[in-house]
């Protein structure tokens, strides 16, 4: 499984709603969710219709119209998303579980290939079938808080953020800068584990 462009876009963008909706913001226009994650307006207008058309946000017109959450975000499961833009999980088409198909492998039931597509394809449902987009949502507040980012869509004065307002994008510089490993270094195997980068506030 590869997150495609459209995949990322779409999760970035839930979070951010996930987070408006933890700031008590009823609704988040287009503009202001493309300008914060920096994305193409245009490409994200047709990725909000399809998370619009599969029940998991939902839109009002108007001047002072937007998009919000249409169901709580500890019922939007993760790899609910990853499935509806991206396709099925698995690897490969004959240990998909939603679009199965026969390869060509002359003897299925022994190929070793497909014994191991099978491990990987249920170690990536078992996470991102484990976690809401409440439970990202969580994670990513508190990080940002314990990092003295700005909150994005808060109300002025209502940051818990010591430190003064910053734009997003400096503040993701700022800490990319800190954290970020030198451009061509090996990933160590634990990198990205959510419970090894924030330690005592991991899911």
């Amino acid at each position: 499984m590869k997150l495609s462009k459209k995949g990322e876009y779409a999760l970035r963008s839930l979070i951010n709603l996930g987070i408006a909706a933890e700031m008590k913001r009823k609704l988040v226009q287009v503009s202001e969710l493309a300008e914060n994650e920096q994305l193409p307006v245009k490409f994200l207008e047709q990725i909000l219709q399809a998370l619009k058309e599969a029940g998991i946000v939902a839109s009002q017109r108007g001047k002072f119209g937007g998009y919000r959450l249409a169901r709580p975000a500890g019922k939007i499961f993760i790899g609910e998303v990853v499935r509806l833009i991206d396709g099925p999980l698995a690897p490969i088409s004959c240990v998909s579980q939603t679009a199965y198909e026969p390869c060509t492998c002359p003897d299925e039931a022994h190929c070793g290939l497909r014994m191991l597509m099978v491990d990987v394809r249920n170690a990536i449902a078992d996470i991102l079938d484990r976690y809401t987009l409440a439970d990202v949502v969580e994670i990513t507040l508190r990080k940002m808080r314990r990092d003295s980012v700005s909150l994005p869509f808060a109300a002025e004065g209502a940051n818990a953020a010591p430190l003064a307002r910053i734009p997003a994008r400096m503040a993701r510089q700022q800490l990319a800068r800190k954290g970020r490993a030198p451009r061509g270094a090996r990933t160590a195997p634990s990198e990205g584990v959510l419970h090894d980068i924030l330690g005592e506030y991991a899911i």
